[in-house]
């Protein structure tokens, strides 16, 4: 897996690319998370993502968690078709923002 951030004005951008698995999805929390404390809203760009496990999504509802109690917008960005079906199968994509492109949520 590899990871890129990018910071705009109001919003910062965490795009994974890869697989997000077991092995990964701590480094994937540890910037989420870095992220989200410096209390900028966060995106999370996974449309690069081939592969996401349940401790993937586990980082991803804990980054939500975390930026619902800092009162930040937290939304995930692009979700390829293979993040889509784990979200689906778990019901998440009803529970976390989803941006198919970024301007789906610079222009909310």
């Amino acid at each position: 897996m590899n990871i890129n951030t990018r910071d705009e004005a109001d919003y910062s951008i965490l795009q994974l690319d890869g697989d997000v698995d077991l092995s990964c999805s701590p480094e994937a929390r540890k910037h989420i998370l870095e992220l989200l404390n410096q209390d900028k809203n966060l995106l999370v760009d996974l449309s690069a993502v081939s592969y996401i496990d349940s401790s993937g999504i586990a980082s991803l509802v804990e980054g939500y968690q975390t930026a619902k109690k800092k009162n930040v917008d937290f939304g995930l960005l692009s979700s390829s078709e293979a993040v889509m079906s784990v979200l689906k199968l778990a019901r998440l994509d009803k529970v976390f923002p989803l941006y198919p492109a970024l301007e789906d949520y610079t222009s909310a």
